[in-house]
């Protein structure tokens, strides 16, 4: 069993998107709007949307081969599978028991976590604390969201900056001190989901012909409110889990957030006070990924190069909820 000061590392990572790009042209073929509207308010240029067969369940076996492949190790080592997502297949079962199938896992302990775009986040929050717990030895986290089926494509404010992808990664236990996650910490303030929901589908508001006449089982958005939201609570947790760990703004080598917006990304920099060219970013290409913008952008750089052992990684994300997450990684 491992013991509560052993590190948990990342031996590999992987992604999936759909070969479907939909550019800010194409978009606007759709709903009312521009390709200069889209880029100037978000930094979007294009995203990716799935097809019909490529369901959550899908893009997030998809991204686990591949981090499993990087990692080098053989399928029957994984003991434990953590899927966030807010798009699951279906209500239940949860989608990490239809990835342990399509993967092709042994029948080992696999759920699901819903933090929205903070899922990421908080899936490496939970199984790295039950790597470090014990008697699990690799674990295999998902971020993974097929979110254009529930687009309203008459919201021209909310349909414009979504996505379709997966992200994964392998993680497992070290005896190597002070390497791989230094740290991971996490919040909620559920006093508003009215700012980022899905009203219609649930116990609140079943599906019935009214509910779906209503277009409550689209996404629902009050922009403003969370652009302020997020560069808070982004900020607030970044300076925490930096300062809990003994280390400033200056000691990060690269900070990874959330793709939401452009926007949000350069005022969360200005108020950090860190450099833009210590961010990787592929909002423009990809959109709002949601739980998979992460480990997407994760996957990217370190497949650019971008990350080098014994490098300093924050990664920081919020979502609906309103949720948020952040940690710190020691390459």
């Amino acid at each position: 069993m491992a013991s509560q000061s052993s590190s948990v590392i990342f031996l590999g990572t992987g992604s999936y998107v759909p070969e479907k790009v939909v550019t800010n042209d194409d978009m606007a073929k759709i709903v009312e709007t521009s390709d200069e509207w889209i880029r100037t308010r978000t930094g979007i240029c294009e995203r990716r949307f799935a097809a019909d067969h490529e369901t959550t369940s899908y893009m997030a076996a998809e991204a686990a081969k591949k981090a499993i492949g990087t990692a080098g190790i053989e399928r029957e080592e994984i003991d434990l599978v953590v899927v966030a997502t807010m798009t699951p297949d279906m209500p239940f079962p949860s989608t990490a028991c239809l990835v342990q199938d399509k993967v092709g896992l042994r029948k080992v302990t696999a759920f699901d976590v819903q933090a929205a775009c903070s899922g990421y986040v908080y899936a490496l929050n939970i199984a790295s604390s039950m790597l470090r717990a014990g008697p699990y030895k690799k674990a295999l986290i998902i971020g993974a969201e097929k979110t254009s089926p529930i687009l309203d494509f008459e919201d021209r404010t909310t349909c414009v900056l979504f996505g379709d992808g997966a992200s994964a990664a392998v993680l497992s236990v070290s005896d190597e001190p002070d390497v791989g996650i230094l740290g991971s910490l996490g919040g909620a303030d559920g006093s508003n989901p009215d700012l980022l929901c899905q009203p219609g589908g649930g116990t609140a508001i079943p599906a019935s012909s009214d509910s779906i006449n209503a277009r409550q089982h689209f996404l629902k958005m009050n922009g403003k409110e969370i652009f302020k939201l997020a560069v808070r609570v982004m900020e607030q947790a970044s300076l925490q889990v930096l300062e809990e760990h003994g280390y400033e703004t200056k000691d990060v080598d690269l900070v990874i957030p959330h793709q939401a917006n452009m926007r949000i990304i350069e005022s969360l920099a200005k108020r950090m006070g860190i450099s833009m060219d210590h961010f990787h970013n592929n909002l423009d290409r990809y959109g709002n990924t949601s739980a998979a913008s992460v480990g997407i952008a994760l996957d990217e750089a370190v497949r650019k190069g971008r990350i080098k052992s014994g490098d300093l990684i924050l990664l920081v994300a919020f979502g609906a909820g309103l949720t948020w997450g952040a940690s710190l990684v020691k390459w």
